[in-house]
């Protein structure tokens, strides 16, 4: 699908640093971000404390689907947590060019019901698994954000305190 939107329709190509928010908390969603490389979370502050929703690398698209579709502000920040390589398209654009290409509706519906299993999935996990078996299972679904992701943004994606996660990671 990257291929057919970055022919047909304007994007802007752009490099940032890590730690740099792209969507605030409160701020309507108006880009959409293709990962060329590096890593980008998405994050939601509940009363102070920052939590991991998802990581994406290379290949992923984000954006805060909440905000995007009702117009509304976003309940979650985006921001890099690597450097990173963007591809940033309007999201009127895209609502532009899939109006012109309703055939594309299905690669649009894949990445959203991925996402959504994707929640489901870390749902779950909160409710039926240990902090231990939820860290066992993220180095071997995802060893990528284990080699690559500080510990913080982890434990809160495990959703764990830092100092648990040190003693989940001397276990092993």
């Amino acid at each position: 699908m990257l291929e057919n939107i970055l022919n047909e329709i304007p994007y802007k190509k752009i490099t940032v640093p890590s730690k740099i928010q792209l969507l605030g908390a409160g701020e309507k969603a108006q880009y959409i971000y293709y990962v060329h490389s590096g890593c980008i979370r998405l994050s939601y502050n509940s009363n102070g404390k920052d939590i991991t929703c998802q990581f994406f690398f290379e290949g992923n698209y984000v954006i805060s689907i909440e905000s995007f579709i009702k117009s509304a502000p976003s309940e979650y920040s985006i921001e890099s947590v690597l450097p990173s390589v963007l591809y940033v398209i309007k999201g009127e654009d895209i609502k532009k060019w899939l109006q012109n290409n309703p055939q594309q509706m299905d690669c649009v519906l894949d990445i959203a019901f991925e996402r959504m299993i994707h929640y489901s999935k870390l749902f779950l996990s909160r409710i039926k698994e240990s902090p231990q078996e939820r860290y066992n299972s993220l180095v071997k679904e995802h060893p990528e954000i284990v080699k690559q992701i500080p510990q913080h943004y982890i434990a809160t994606y495990l959703g764990i305190s830092p100092v648990s996660l040190s003693r989940i990671r001397s276990r092993k």
